[in-house]
């Protein structure tokens, strides 16, 4: 297990070598020499190619999924809009602003306080640095990491009694808010700024619309929306008008995200594709633009209640998602690295214990 621990730790350390220096090229380079546009994008080309095989050499299911979805896939798209002078990033950033926002699943205030303070280094120390608007979630960090243990315990040990398929959505859901987190957390200390929030309260949604759009996952869904929800609705006014060019814009948004999807399972499970993971995407995209499409027709005439919409959201979220998917996940046996997370708890709970012993002899002696 050590030798296993040792040989990822200088596999990533090739990995922060490798994004380090591309990215430096990326700013210093390309940023500070390159006018935004085609040619800009022709000489990222190189970059585009490192941050995709690099999770490859990473074995841990974990580790290659977390850097296929933030270098794969938001740090290159991030990088597509930055050839074009877009997106959240810019080459009149600092350097470590600039690295912080491409790699992190992040964005920054615009309005945020702590931001000015970089900018002018006049705000007043004795306003509060909390947006007007914020509130409490219901389920704070602390909260949704014991959770986060306690489904971890359950299927490792007990998930014959409960559908092992039920706890991997909770599983899912818990880790990636986890995930997000810290690196909200990173970006905060080496930036010192107030960040856009990643998600919203998702279990409160009251339509596809509401989940997707407003509440979950909101880093991907700022990235989809320049990228290729924006371009779509520009080209679909042109041929369905300007009030139904939302539609196929939905559409080819989610069918991106299904594809960006398969690929990170591609790289956890080192499967070939079923396609299942895509298929889950477009049915939520074509239930998410029928939706949209009946906002419109109806203009706001009739609507359900929100006792009744929410849960009917949130059971279609969890069943389609057993159903499409965590299959996949499932038949490769790595059950998005739950069995690694188990195995590491353990390696843990035995050192501990081993240095708790050694302590209780010395003492002895």
């Amino acid at each position: 297990m050590l030798l296993i621990m040792e040989d990822e730790s200088k596999n990533l350390i090739k990995v922060f070598i490798l994004v380090s220096v591309s990215l430096s090229y990326t700013y210093f380079i390309v940023g500070k020499n390159i006018p935004k546009g085609k040619i800009r994008f022709l000489s990222l080309l190189p970059v585009f190619y490192y941050f995709t095989v690099l999770p490859l050499t990473i074995s841990s299911i974990v580790v290659r999924g977390t850097l296929s979805f933030f270098i794969t896939w938001l740090a290159n798209f991030k990088l597509i809009l930055f050839s074009f002078g877009q997106g959240p990033l810019s080459s009149d950033q600092s350097f470590i602003s600039f690295v912080s926002v491409c790699c992190l699943p992040v964005n920054i205030r615009q309005d945020s306080p702590l931001k000015s303070l970089h900018q002018t280094m006049k705000i007043d120390k004795t306003k509060t640095l909390t947006p007007k608007n914020s509130k409490k979630p219901l389920l704070s960090l602390p909260v949704i990491i014991f959770l986060g243990l306690l489904v971890l315990h359950v299927y490792c040990n007990h998930k014959q009694s409960i559908n092992p398929s039920f706890l991997l959505v909770l599983y899912l859901y818990l880790f990636l808010e986890i995930l997000l987190a810290l690196g909200a957390t990173l970006a905060r200390v080496m930036l010192g700024s107030e960040l856009e929030p990643q998600s919203n309260e998702p279990y409160l949604s009251t339509s596809l619309q509401d989940f997707w759009g407003k509440r979950w996952n909101l880093m991907v869904s700022s990235i989809l929306r320049p990228t290729v929800y924006h371009p779509v609705c520009h080209m679909s006014a042109h041929i369905f008008g300007r009030n139904w060019a939302s539609v196929p814009a939905v559409l080819a948004t989610f069918v991106v995200s299904g594809l960006m999807h398969e690929q990170i399972f591609y790289y956890m499970n080192n499967m070939e594709p079923t396609w299942e993971v895509t298929f889950y995407f477009v049915i939520h995209g074509i239930c998410t633009a029928k939706e949209v499409g009946m906002k419109k027709a109806l203009n706001g005439k009739w609507q359900l209640h929100r006792l009744v919409s929410g849960p009917l959201t949130l059971g279609f979220v969890v069943v389609t998602t057993m159903w499409y998917f965590l299959p996949p996940a499932l038949r490769s046996g790595s059950d998005l690295g739950i069995k690694e997370f188990g195995s590491a708890l353990e390696f843990f709970e035995e050192k501990l214990i081993s240095n708790v012993l050694t302590i209780e002899n010395y003492g002895i002696l």
